[in-house]
């Protein structure tokens, strides 16, 4: 059946529907004029299960484009031959808006958006696959925060995304559960791949370099989702993160110091583990508290069983940038060590009690440079620094791996 062929075309998908099923269609949107009235027409006139599928070329979109349907696949030609190019977006700040359940994004770019580029909120099932979020003038702090951004979702598959220039995460996956992130490359971002406030997430055979810091695990108070935890971080190539941080102030990435391979911040049970670790000049990897004052009672702000085992980690730390961190290479031999963690084990709750927590520690990956900071807050000035060869004994039980659906 055709309908308004100069806009787009429903084609019926050729497979065998079940009593009572419709048969799924194929809705194709060509590039050209009117992009965004035709793109947004076909995601609401879509039914469930059906294809929006995206001729190759270059579609001037000047709204947020959404999808609220479930279990569509929007589809491009290709990464490198369907773009989505926001350059003069209007309205709106996120290129596509999904929430709709079970969806598939995938073979097509999204550049220069507003704010972020793809973003899902409160789905069960989404997936983002050969995909590329760019701002293609490079890092600037008026770049969108986002490119990749699922948050309240639950399986989730990102593989082989591409993203570039995001002010905040290039990849980021927020407060959400049961995550596969996989062969993807995130470059020139503030933080390449951040996974925050999420249980359950593996993170695995992606390259994150220059941006200012490769790979995040954080958990932050005051969300709806806290107490991170079940990560595993293994198989990545972490190199040369080098861009000096462009976030806008007063976000938490801001405080990422420049040349951070991987971060962990009041985390718990995260595995990082097989990584190519190497060339980011203020450290390999980096342990530690959250680092604000915080009024939320029941966050816990210290990272909590965390092994760091067998990555082939090469020459870290050599200019770091946080605060001191020159004078604290100096007195360390002339480089921060592989492996840096606070030394806090104590924190004050919002009612003032102070509180401890048992900080299980496994470091294999030495040497290890324990700042022995103690209280959460104390500033970097107050290290008393301790090198050890290795930090912790035996071995931490090591997270399930994630399953995703067969539908993913």
């Amino acid at each position: 059946m055709k309908r308004n062929a100069a806009v787009y075309t429903f084609t019926i998908y050729l497979g065998v529907a079940s009593a009572g099923a419709s048969l799924a269609k194929v809705i194709s949107v060509p590039a050209g004029l009117n992009a965004s009235e035709q793109l947004q027409t076909a995601l609401i006139t879509a039914k469930p299960g059906d294809i929006v599928q995206l001729g190759a070329g270059r579609f001037d979109i000047s709204d947020s484009l959404s999808l609220d349907v479930a279990r569509i696949t929007f589809r491009g030609a290709g990464r490198d031959a369907t773009v989505l190019a926001f350059d003069k977006q209007s309205t709106g700040a996120d290129g596509l808006l999904v929430t709709g359940d079970g969806a598939v994004i995938e073979d097509l770019s999204v550049e220069n958006t507003k704010g972020n580029g793809i973003k899902s909120k409160g789905v069960d099932g989404i997936t983002f696959r050969r995909v590329r979020v760019e701002w293609t003038q490079g890092p600037k702090q008026s770049n969108g925060a986002y490119g990749v951004y699922p948050v309240s979702s639950q399986h989730v598959l990102i593989d082989h995304v591409v993203v570039k220039g995001a002010s905040d995460a290039g990849i980021y996956v927020g407060q959400s559960r049961f995550i596969v992130l996989q062969n993807s490359d995130a470059a020139f971002n503030v933080a390449g791949i951040e996974i925050e406030n999420c249980f359950n997430a593996d993170v695995h055979d992606n390259l994150s370099t220059h941006n200012a810091g490769g790979i995040l695990v954080f958990d932050l108070p005051g969300l709806p989702q806290m107490g991170g935890h079940s990560v595993r971080v293994y198989d990545n190539t972490i190199v040369d993160n080098d861009t000096p941080n462009f976030a806008p102030k007063g976000n938490i990435v801001a405080k990422v110091p420049t040349g951070t391979g991987v971060m962990v911040m009041a985390n718990r049970d995260v595995h990082v583990f097989r990584n190519r670790i190497a060339g980011n000049a203020s450290v390999g990897v980096l342990l530690v508290a959250y680092l604000n004052a915080f009024t939320d009672p029941a966050y816990n702000p210290l990272p909590r069983d965390v092994f760091v085992h067998d990555n082939q980690i090469g020459r870290n730390g050599f200019a770091p940038t946080f605060d001191g961190g020159g004078l604290l290479a100096k007195a360390l031999g002339g480089a921060i060590p592989p492996v840096m963690w606070d030394g806090v084990t104590r924190f004050k709750t919002p009612a003032g009690v102070t509180s401890t927590d048992v900080v299980r520690l496994v470091l294999k990956d030495g040497p290890i440079v324990d700042l022995r900071l103690v209280d959460q807050g104390t500033a970097m000035g107050n290290a008393n620094p301790r090198v050890m060869p290795t930090f912790g004994e035996g071995v931490l039980p090591e997270p399930a791996p994630v399953v995703l659906p067969a539908a993913s």
